[in-house]
């Protein structure tokens, strides 16, 4: 996640470098894909991004694309969207959803959500600090469901008492020490690895493939 994020950051700055006008950005929907087709492999994804950035350069492939009806596209809106959002519940079997606790965080998060989303939404001019800019920045901020729902269930989470049962840390506390006895090379680069492994120095670097090792000595 730390490389992915890495990337994705890296792309924003060279869409702005090129003056592409747009910023790179992973998509949830390719989650319901690998769900679905149980293809998580990374050649997979470099192949189809080899074939999108041909297509790109064919016009009449855009115009193909383009010419999709709306109704197939709403089917597969209709589709995809539930199934992200199955996705997303899917990530929280670590916790214990027969408690009281986790049932409130989960409903009220959801429900706060989609309740100042759509207010701020409805009402754009009601932000007002003085300073335009903090405001837009507010306006989006507040008109973005899952980022409203996602800080109401962190600050729940991390304030209403739980056990770490309740909380799923004991799981995934378990998932973690069986990782690091094993050293996972799933992720690792595919030339350069005996260069990194050998330097300590990419131990202390969040991207590189090492970067667990140190925290684990220091007692993650």
């Amino acid at each position: 996640m730390n490389r992915g994020i890495f990337v994705q950051g890296l792309g924003c700055v060279l869409s702005g470098i090129w003056g592409s006008g747009n910023g790179s950005t992973s998509y949830s929907n390719n989650i319901g894909t690998i769900t679905i087709t149980k293809v998580a492999s990374r050649r997979v994804v470099q192949v189809a991004g080899l074939i999108m950035i041909s297509l790109s350069l064919v016009g009449k492939a855009g115009a193909i694309f383009i010419g999709i009806p709306d109704p197939i596209l709403g089917g597969m809106f209709c589709f995809i969207f539930p199934l992200i959002t199955a996705v997303g519940i899917q990530t929280l079997s670590e916790i214990c959803l027969e408690s009281s606790r986790n049932i409130f965080i989960i409903s009220f998060a959801l429900f706060n959500g989609l309740a100042v989303s759509q207010w701020a939404a409805s009402n754009p001019n009601s932000i007002k600090t003085g300073s335009t800019d903090f405001d837009s920045l507010l306006q989006i901020l507040l008109s973005t469901g899952m980022f409203i729902a996602g800080v109401t269930g962190f600050i729940l989470d991390n304030t209403v008492a739980g056990t770490d049962r309740e909380r799923g840390l004991t799981e995934r506390n378990a998932t973690e020490e069986t990782s690091s006895k094993i050293r996972d090379t799933t992720y690792d680069l595919p030339w350069g690895m005996e260069y990194i492994q050998k330097t300590k120095f990419f131990q202390w670097i969040p991207i590189s493939p090492t970067y667990n090792d140190i925290l684990n000595k220091l007692g993650r």
